[in-house]
């Protein structure tokens, strides 16, 4: 019976592409792979493994990251495993301390290394093409990551310092990786990349966002193309032309602000000012009629008084955000932030302000949500509960955004999408009835 390999992959949606191509190039020199380590990966003969994928982005990525290693290794240690391999983020970012501090491991490895695993403990070459996988999402969805690393170098954030300098994949790879995947279901396609408003600038000296979501639009066979991490400071805006006049392109755009009082914009080295941040945001609402915004905001970070605190609530309650995720500052190694500013505001405070942005914006995602209510939307079945289909409609990202419970009054399909009527809506989630007429899929 072949070896087995399962690759437990933590953090972002990146990471999570890096998991399914080891996964690809695991399974091309003849191991049994998955993703999770079930039960089933227990049973029978041959050999067992575990890759565990870091993240490393915030203290509390890390901590998970190294708990996740250690249960691994007490297992290691008892026999339980035969091998365990760590890569990613954090193994990337502290290679020269961690093999000491958990001899568990049995060997350690970077963020894009996944060859020299594959080499290393199958003793041959995975022949699997560069943008090959093994998909772990519903077959009927993907991500596409178009791009590594980040030439931003904001005060708080680690990952240039992890990742290295911005790097585009060509325009052609990634169409070809769109074919493949088509062929294969996928209808759906979340573009990511830690800064999309950067790429193809180092390969072709311009911005190209737009001409690659062009292209990956003309693939037949693409019903959805919703685009993550956009960064605010110039932005590219033939990117909204594209977006508006496109059918199959989601008036979707996930755009990470961070925060909105210039003071806390300068101190995070943002390069964009509170003035520039509310016209852009004008820009892409009239540019892209109905269009879903979703952003990150953070608190506590050095120079946020109350008065910047306040500036940030009042921006919230006149942007009204469609989605909206926060955090509270965390102090990274050898940041800009870290070697240079006192981390100052206690963890109470960070927490309290916390609190209170997310009650903020919970409340008006209520209102939003409960606008819907009498909409008829296309939603994509994600799978089948005892009382409901659960799905999404072009204004929910995968596992970060609400979702969309269809009443089992006829049966639908996986996979497929559909006209939902909306009846009912909580702040998180929405509930329908399906339509006789389908949409077409």
């Amino acid at each position: 019976m072949a070896d087995k390999i399962a690759v437990i992959s933590l953090g972002c949606s990146k990471n999570l592409v890096d998991s399914e191509r080891l996964m690809r190039m695991f399974a091309d020199v003849g191991y049994t792979v998955t993703d999770t380590a079930d039960d089933d990966f227990f049973k029978g003969t041959g050999r067992r493994h575990i890759v565990v994928n870091t993240c490393g982005f915030i203290g509390d990525a890390k901590e998970e990251s190294i708990n996740e290693i250690l249960s691994w290794g007490e297992l290691r240690k008892d026999g339980g495993i035969d091998g365990l391999y760590v890569m990613g983020c954090l193994s990337q970012r502290y290679a020269s301390q961690l093999p000491g501090e958990i001899p568990e491991v049995d060997r350690w490895y970077g963020k894009t290394d996944w060859a020299g695993l594959v080499t290393d403990l199958a003793r041959r070459n995975p022949g699997a093409a560069p943008y090959d996988r093994l998909l772990t999402t519903p077959r009927h969805h993907a991500y596409l990551k178009i791009a590594e690393g980040c030439n931003r170098f904001c005060a708080f954030c680690a990952i240039p310092l992890i990742t290295g300098r911005y790097k585009s994949r060509p325009v052609e790879e990634i169409v070809a990786e769109v074919r493949m995947l088509v062929s294969r279901g996928v209808k759906e396609f979340n573009v990511i990349a830690q800064d999309l408003t950067s790429y193809g600038i180092d390969l072709y000296g311009k911005q190209e966002i737009a001409r690659l979501v062009n292209a990956i639009a003309d693939v037949e066979g693409v019903e959805w193309i919703r685009l993550h991490y956009a960064y605010p400071n110039e932005f590219p805006l033939d990117l909204l032309d594209v977006m508006a006049s496109r059918p199959n392109v989601c008036r979707y755009l996930d755009i990470a602000l961070q925060h909105v009082s210039d003071n806390v914009l300068s101190n995070m080295r943002r390069h964009i000012t509170s003035d520039e941040t509310k016209h852009l945001l004008d820009e892409l609402r009239r540019r892209v009629p109905g269009l879903t915004l979703r952003t990150t905001l953070m608190v506590g970070f050095p120079g946020e008084g109350e008065k910047e605190f306040e500036e940030l609530m009042d921006f919230v309650r006149e942007q009204r955000f469609d989605r909206m995720g926060a955090f509270a500052y965390c102090e990274e190694d050898d940041t800009y932030a870290a070697l240079h500013y006192e981390d100052s505001i206690s963890p109470e405070v960070k927490q309290q302000r916390l609190d209170r942005l997310m009650k903020l914006q919970e409340e008006i995602s209520a209102e939003l949500q409960q606008s819907k209510v009498g909409r008829v939307l296309k939603i994509v079945i994600d799978r089948e509960e005892d009382d409901y289909y659960v799905g999404r409609s072009e204004a929910d990202s995968p596992e970060v955004d609400p979702e969309v419970l269809v009443r089992k009054s006829r049966q639908l399909e996986k996979g497929r999408f559909y006209n939902v009527k909306i009846t009912d809506a909580y702040p998180f989630e929405l509930i329908g009835d399906p339509l006789e007429d389908e949409t077409d899929n």
